[in-house]
């Protein structure tokens, strides 16, 4: 991604300008790169700079603050770039990282957030059904605790060569040390479409993807209590069910709530809040999955507290017409603080977490879209499908159960 920045004019620089600050400088840190342009005419430069740089090695964000000035300057053309400039294309996969695959008993490859869609994740399809090797991404700031990825705590225990495709040896690997201690760990590229694969017959894709898909028997028949609230898994169970039609989309935010979703939920298309574990942007990410995918159907499942970052995004669907359901998981708490307090410091001095049991159904209907409120299991399944038949918008507030999100280990 590159983000054009405006900027106070150059000859107004050090007087005081309307919103002169170091914008450069304050994007840096967050970026790939960052800088202001140089002058009007290698304003092209820079932007062609920018793009190849962003979508070069590994793809990130570059920022280019643009003097307001240089818009309505006059350039000469001589000199302006080419305007079919192309990013170079990556590197080759070092002979010796695939070698050590080849020979591997039990290699995986992981890539990085920037795989995580629907071409990523056909890439790295094919790459499997191609070469017999497991390929996987992270995108989850839990790390090797992600619930969408089962066991991949034990798989990558269990590797011997681990190849990170754009992926770095982050916290979300425990810098290195979510491997074993004789594990071979490369960084490069994923190899291209023209390696020659000779398809591996070991059982170990077949494991590791059964170690993935990982969930406990339990959860195939969990009942929430009668009178409620409910479980997460059989929330997660039912909105299964809008998401089985094809091309469907996931948009999963939130702490705890978030987690469970991801663990129990599957879908064409997922979007998550990322490595970073940013949280609230679920109902303006749907109504832009919508806008995207005008023919599927759209998701959000998110906890209380991430409703109310942008709730009024709400109103924006219903001028525009994005018809969307989004279900909240209402255990009035900021539940992932709450669960680190109590593990930290006990019950005694989990403080200052608590929020309103609030019907956010309500705070929905009065922005036009359908409101549904869920205090008891029986009534899961037919608000869901009102709220999947509404023809606009739709919020589904189900009170659940404060549960910390799931973690998988063997028996």
């Amino acid at each position: 991604m590159v983000l054009l920045s405006g900027h106070a004019p150059t000859d107004e620089l050090g007087k005081g300008a309307f919103q002169e600050m170091a914008q450069a400088d304050m994007a840096g840190p967050a970026c790939k790169a960052s800088w202001t342009a140089r002058s009007a005419q290698s304003l092209g430069e820079d932007l062609v700079l920018a793009m190849r740089m962003a979508r070069s090695g590994r793809p990130g964000p570059i920022h280019l603050s643009v003097p307001s000035d240089f818009l309505e300057a006059k350039v000469k053309e001589d000199g302006l770039p080419a305007a079919n400039a192309r990013a170079e294309p990556p590197p080759a996969t070092d002979p010796k990282v695939l070698e050590a695959l080849l020979a591997a008993a039990k290699p995986v490859v992981i890539a990085s957030p920037a795989a995580a869609n629907a071409r990523g994740r056909a890439a790295l399809r094919e790459f499997e059904e191609t070469s017999g090797i497991p390929a996987l991404v992270m995108e989850s700031p839990r790390g090797v605790n992600d619930p969408s990825l089962g066991l991949l705590a034990e798989v990558l225990a269990a590797a011997d060569v681990v190849l990170l495709a754009g992926k770095r040896k982050d916290f979300t690997l425990k810098f290195g040390a979510a491997f074993g201690k004789e594990c071979r760990v490369f960084e490069a590229g994923l190899p291209d479409r023209s390696t020659a694969w000779p398809r591996r017959q070991s059982g170990w894709l077949d494991e590791v993807r059964s170690a993935l898909s990982f969930r406990p028997a339990e959860w195939h028949t969990l009942a929430s209590r009668p009178a409620g609230p409910l479980h997460p898994v059989e929330v997660g169970r039912e909105v299964q069910k809008l998401l089985d039609a094809p091309d469907s989309v996931l948009v999963a935010d939130g702490g705890e709530f978030g987690q469970w979703a991801q663990a129990t939920v599957n879908a064409s298309h997922r979007v998550i809040n990322g490595v970073a574990g940013s949280i609230g942007a679920a109902l303006p990410f749907a109504a832009a999955a919508r806008l995207a995918l005008p023919g599927s159907r759209v998701v959000a499942m998110l906890g209380d507290g991430t409703f109310g970052f942008h709730c009024s995004e709400i109103d924006t669907a219903v001028r525009c017409g994005l018809d969307y359901v989004a279900v909240v998981g209402n255990d009035a708490c900021w539940n992932a603080e709450y669960q680190i307090q109590l593990r930290s410091y006990g019950a005694a001095r989990a403080q200052g977490l608590d929020l309103l049991p609030t019907r956010y159904d309500q705070v929905a209907a009065a922005f036009g879209a359908h409101g549904e409120y869920v205090e008891q299991p029986a009534q899961l399944v037919p608000a869901l499908a009102r709220a999947a038949g509404a023809g606009r918008v739709a919020c589904v507030n189900v009170r659940i159960e404060r549960l910390p999100a799931p973690t998988f280990r063997r028996g």
